[in-house]
């Protein structure tokens, strides 16, 4: 070790005496660190001119016209919105004038809006939807980037397009919904109020039906006790008629026992005349009494039969007008409703009741016409037996002056009697038949009256149903306007257009999180360039400065020891180099997360690569300069400087983690980004394995390349044109390598 360190106080001591060689020196040091500092500074924020890249636009858009969206002219709010747009470099122009610009170079790009661009925008509308395009045209071959930049710019056209698009459709939508919102709102209160007016006019109908029906149901109770008091009178009257039989069939007792008294005693003709007449006048006296009862009863149950018709057709009178009433609430009723559907019932029940309690009318009507017959005939028949008992009477008061004479007479006339009494008797017999019939229909009309009365009561009950009901729907309709939907629907009402067409236009907000920020691009290319500059650097020393160590003042230096010592005084340059480039960087503003660090790490990756260029370039001449220039051919795309890794072939994907520039741009930016969990010292624990590497080629397997490096470089030197380099392997040979130079010398002479 002291050998090596005296070879380095050697070489800067020539150095020192060699002014014009600082010159050199200082070179070496400084044209690096311009490499990184003019591509630092050409990069630092390239994105920011986009404005000066020119891209032609051709509006030939010659708008349409929808219900919808009304007049519309996407290519010219188009234009007007990428005139107050900076982002590239818009100039508005005819189709030639465009194409020329872009074929020529003048533009990057042209985008042309064709005349049926917003015909087809609208086309969604029609149910014919035909996409729009745009056309766009771009110049690949006069810059290979600008076309992306373009591409970016076309692309936020066709996104700025859609948005705008979806703005106006989404507002136009907006306000039709509001106004169809507001209509329905409208449409709705009045409806409720008309519902709930209508609503309460059927609930009072249902009460004035409810106090008719109260009214009727009093009306039935009191014929019902008419009924009851006719019933009773016509019980009376069946009655008397009984009598009156039981009185004519004496009477014809009397008459046939006078008639054979007559027969019998005519010797006593004189005492049965008398007694005959006697007997005569009490039954005429009978009869008529019997005969005027009969008569007051028959009056009085044809009284009764009046007033139950007269209250029968009352009931049908009124419950037609219920009929009337309840049809008219049934007209007002939602026909699919329960209400409905029981006042329908209640409807049909009632009707047939009315017909039933017709049929009942009608017979009464005929009773009452019976009954008024049977009248007329039993005062017929009175007249009739009266006047056959005057005959008899008249007929006896002759009978002294020519009784014999008069026996026929009243014979004939006592069987005039006798078929009175019959024909009387068998009037009274189909009197008291039409009675019992009077009775069993005034039965039937006291069951349907109660029956009436029933059908009265359940459709008071069912009324009172639907008056509950109906009013429970009123209260609903009426909380209605209190409920959600109400609610919703004047949300829907209240929508702002204007803000549901931005939220339509751009309906999600991205929050952007940026890690490890770096404000400007050329900080970011900072890692790439820093460490190309080093690699250059290095590879510089390995052109001007000669590789192999002379042994002059130095006695007795091994190989090694003349390896470290030519690489202190080349690393002690490439330390100037990074401290150098780093300053730079520093100063240009390239920000760092800890600017020691920073300078620090590219010291470190400095003397790495250094070490790399140096064991390769001492190990294998200038075959070992061509391995640096193909590795650093290799490092720039396939060390993830430019594009991520992931976007390279396969072939650089693969030699991404062999090669020393992936750790060294990585660690560099972990100093300029900031640090994360270590990854710092992984990036450089690999660099220092290419360190190892380098010095185990370089101590260890140097000697045993010297020969190969010693003929390639008198190869070299006998072609009098490529520049070679005297090699000088210094050192001990070894014991195997002495014996065998002196035992055959010619052999290793060769070999050599």
């Amino acid at each position: 070790m002291p050998n090596a360190w005296s070879v380095f106080r050697r070489d800067v001591g020539r150095l020192a005496r060699v002014s014009k060689a600082w010159i050199i020196i200082i070179g070496v040091i400084v044209t690096p660190s311009l490499y990184a500092w003019f591509n630092i500074v050409a990069f630092w924020d390239p994105y920011s001119n986009t404005q000066n890249v020119s891209v032609a636009i051709v509006n030939q858009d010659e708008g349409a016209t929808s219900d919808l969206t009304g007049d519309i002219n996407v290519g010219g709010e188009l234009v007007s919105e990428l005139k107050t747009n900076d982002q590239l470099g818009w100039e508005f122009v005819d189709e030639d004038e465009a194409m020329d610009a872009v074929k020529s170079g003048r533009s990057y790009a042209a985008i042309i809006i064709p005349e049926d661009f917003s015909r087809d925008f609208i086309s969604i509308t029609t149910g014919e939807f035909t996409r729009p395009v745009l056309q766009y045209f771009v110049n690949e071959k006069a810059n290979a980037i600008a076309p992306k930049i373009t591409d970016v710019g076309a692309s936020t056209l066709d996104t700025q397009i859609n948005s705008t698009f979806v703005s106006v459709v989404a507002e136009t939508v907006t306000d039709q919904l509001k106004d169809a919102g507001e209509d329905a709102e409208g449409r709705l209160t009045d409806a409720r109020d008309t519902t709930v007016t209508a609503l309460d006019d059927a609930a009072g109908k249902v009460a004035t039906a409810r106090t008719r029906i109260t009214e009727l149901q009093t009306g039935l109770t009191d014929a019902q006790t008419r009924l009851d008091s006719a019933v009773s009178t016509l019980g009376d009257v069946d009655a008397t008629l009984g009598d009156v039989q039981s009185a004519v069939a004496q009477a014809q007792k009397i008459a046939a026992e006078a008639q054979q008294e007559l027969l019998t005693f005519t010797d006593k003709v004189t005492s049965a005349y008398v007694s005959g007449a006697t007997l005569l006048a009490d039954a005429s006296s009978k009869m008529n009494a019997s005969i005027a009862t009969l008569s007051t009863s028959l009056q009085q149950a044809n009284v009764a039969v009046s007033t139950a018709i007269d209250d029968l057709s009352a009931v049908i009178e009124a419950n037609g007008t219920a009929l009337d009433e309840l049809q008219a609430i049934l007209d007002a009723t939602d026909p699919g409703s329960e209400a409905a559907q029981r006042l329908s019932a209640v409807i049909d029940a009632l009707k047939e009741r009315n017909t039933a309690d017709q049929e009942v009318l009608n017979q009464l009507t005929q009773l009452n016409t019976d009954v008024s017959g049977t009248i007329d005939s039993v005062k017929t028949s009175a007249d009739t037996i009266n006047s056959a008992v005057s005959s008899a009477s008249t007929s006896a008061g002759g009978i002294r002056d020519a009784l014999m004479q008069s026996i026929p007479a009243l014979n004939s006339a006592m069987s005039a009697l006798s078929s009175s009494a019959d024909a009387f008797s068998s009037a009274l017999g189909a009197q008291r038949t039409q009675v019992t019939q009077a009775q069993n229909l005034l039965a039937g009309l006291k069951t349907q009256l109660a029956a009436t009365t029933t059908a009265l009561t359940a459709l008071d009950d069912n009324l009172a149903t639907a008056q509950s009901g109906l009013g429970g729907v009123r209260t609903d309709i009426l909380a209605l306007s209190a409920a959600d939907v109400w609610d919703r629907l004047s949300t829907i009402s209240g929508l702002d257009a204007d803000q549901i067409a931005q939220f339509m236009a751009s309906p999600v907000e991205v929050d952007e999180n940026v890690l490890f920020p770096t404000k400007a691009y050329g900080s970011a290319m900072a890692a790439l360039f820093t460490n190309l500059s080093l690699w250059i650097g290095a590879f510089v020393l390995m052109v001007i400065m000669r590789l192999e160590v002379d042994t002059e003042g130095v006695e007795g230096v091994s190989v090694r020891q003349a390896y470290l010592g030519r690489w202190m005084l080349l690393a002690s340059i490439a330390v100037f180099q990074a401290v150098l480039v780093c300053v730079g960087n520093l100063i240009i503003g390239v920000q760092t997360a800890n600017p020691f660090a920073f300078v620090g790490t590219s010291v470190l990756i400095g003397m790495a690569y250094l070490s790399i260029i140096y064991a390769l370039s001492v190990c294998f001449g200038i075959v070992g300069k061509g391995l640096c220039i193909l590795l650093v051919i290799f490092q720039i795309p396939g060390a993830s400087g430019l594009y991520p890794i992931e976007m390279m072939p396969d072939f650089f994907r693969g030699l991404y983690p062999f090669l020393p520039f992936t750790y060294g741009i990585d660690a560099l930016r972990e100093t300029i980004g900031g640090f994360y969990d270590g990854h710092y010292w992984q990036f450089m624990g690999a660099l220092a394995l290419f360190v190892v590497l380098a010095f185990v080629l370089g101590l260890f397997l140097r000697r045993r390349l010297g020969n190969f490096a010693l003929l390639f470089n008198r190869r070299l030197a006998d072609t009098q044109l490529l520049v070679s380099e005297d090699v000088q392997i210094t050192g001990r040979r070894r014991t195997p390598e002495v014996i065998r130079a002196l035992t055959d010398g010619d052999g290793y002479r060769a070999e050599v």
